[in-house]
C-alpha cells in the first residue's frame, strides 16, 4: 500500500468515531415543575427517579432532567413553564399543586404533561375523560381534599370531647382550598361541631397561626393538603406538640415525624409511578392522550403511640384496631 493511501485510510479510520458520535441520538430532556423549594435529593424525586430507573432511564447516563422551582410563589409558574417549553423537554413533569398542571398546560398544548397532585384533570378541562385523556395531560391525581371530611371523624374519635376544631389552610390563593374547606365545614356542621380556619401561606405564618388556635380554644387542628405543609411538617409537629394540640395530617410522613396520626395517600408511590408509567412510556413513544389518568386507591390510617402519650391520650380500642401503621 502507497503512503498517501495508508494516511487518507487512517485519516477516515480515526472520523469514525467522530461520525459515530454525531449520529447518536440527543439525550432527552425532562421538565420537572414544582411548586415548592429546591430539593433535588428531596424523597419525592427520589421516588420518581426511581421510577424512571425501572423503566430504563437513569439520570445524567440517559436523561437528562431540567427542575423549575417557584418556591411557594404560585405567579411564578407560568415563567417557569414557558421556560421548560422554549427548552423544548421532551415531557413535562408537574406536581406539588395541581396550580402547576394549569401553568403547563397553558404553555403548551403539543408537549406531553404529565401530572402529579391533586385536583380532577376534566373538572379543569385538562383531560376528556380519566380514561380516556384525548390531550397533552395525563398522570396521577391525588385524593387528598376529598379525604378532608373523614379525617375530621377520625380526628374525633380520637378526641371526642373537642366542640371546636381547627383547621390549617395554606389559603384561597390555592385551588385545593375551597374544596378541602367545605368538606371539612360540612362534615363538621353533621357532627356537631364548630371548625375555624386558620390561614398559613409563609413560613414566618406558622407562629401566629398556632396562637390563634390556642388563643380560640381549639381543641384539635387537621392540617390541610399544602406542599408548604409537607416541606415544613417537622415545623408544625414540633409547634402542635408544644401547644399539646391533639392533630391529624394527611400524610405518613407527618406521623412518623412524631405526629399523632395522619391519614391519606402515600405522595412517594406516586411520583415513582410517574416515572415508570408515564414518563418512561412516553419517552419509548407512547402518547399521553392514551394513558389513562391513575388515582390512588389504598388510604392508611397511622397512629404515633409516643405522641398520644405524650398528649395524655387514650386511643380507643376500635380505632387502634383499624389503623394500618402503629408508631411505638
Amino acid at each position: 500500500m502507497r503512503r498517501r493511501e495508508f494516511i487518507t485510510l487512517l485519516g477516515g479510520a480515526a472520523a469514525w468515531p467522530l461520525a459515530a458520535k454525531a449520529q447518536q441520538p440527543a439525550m432527552p430532556v425532562i421538565g420537572f415543575l414544582d411548586w415548592g423549594s429546591p430539593r433535588p435529593d428531596g424523597r419525592f424525586v427520589v421516588a420518581f427517579r426511581k421510577g424512571l430507573a425501572e423503566a430504563g432511564y437513569v439520570e445524567g447516563q440517559n436523561v437528562a432532567i431540567e427542575y423549575r422551582w417557584a418556591e411557594g410563589q404560585d405567579d411564578r409558574l407560568p415563567a417557569l413553564a414557558a421556560d421548560l417549553v422554549r427548552r423544548q423537554v421532551a415531557v413535562i413533569v408537574a406536581t406539588g399543586v395541581f396550580d402547576t398542571a394549569l401553568a403547563a398546560a397553558s404553555a403548551t398544548s403539543t408537549i406531553p404533561i404529565v401530572v402529579a397532585a391533586g385536583g380532577d384533570p376534566v373538572k379543569y378541562g385538562l383531560a376528556a375523560s380519566l380514561n380516556r385523556p384525548g390531550g397533552n395531560v395525563t398522570g396521577v391525581t391525588l385524593i387528598t381534599t376529598e379525604l378532608a371530611g373523614k379525617r375530621l371523624g377520625l380526628l374525633l374519635e380520637m378526641v371526642p370531647q373537642a366542640t371546636t376544631v381547627a383547621y390549617l389552610s395554606g389559603g384561597p390563593r390555592l385551588l385545593k382550598h375551597e374544596n378541602e374547606a367545605s368538606s371539612i365545614l360540612e362534615a363538621a356542621r353533621a357532627l356537631g361541631r364548630q371548625v375555624i380556619v386558620v390561614e398559613a401561606s409563609r413560613d414566618r405564618d406558622f407562629e401566629a397561626a398556632f396562637a390563634t388556635i390556642v388563643q380560640r380554644q381549639a381543641g384539635a387542628l387537621i392540617v390541610g393538603v399544602v406542599p408548604l405543609f409537607t416541606y415544613n411538617s417537622n415545623r408544625i409537629v414540633a409547634l402542635a406538640e408544644r401547644h399539646k394540640i391533639p392533630t391529624i395530617y394527611p400524610f405518613r410522613s407527618y406521623a412518623l415525624g412524631g405526629g399523632l396520626m395522619s391519614y391519606g395517600a402515600d405522595l412517594e408511590g406516586p411520583l415513582r409511578q410517574v416515572g415508570v408509567d408515564y414518563v418512561g412510556r412516553i419517552l419509548k413513544g407512547a402518547k399521553p392522550a392514551d394513558l389513562p389518568v391513575q388515582q390512588p386507591t389504598k388510604f392508611d390510617l397511622v397512629i404515633n403511640l409516643k405522641a398520644a402519650k405524650a398528649l395524655g391520650l387514650d386511643i380507643p380500642p376500635s380505632l387502634l384496631a383499624r389503623a394500618d401503621e402503629v408508631i411505638e
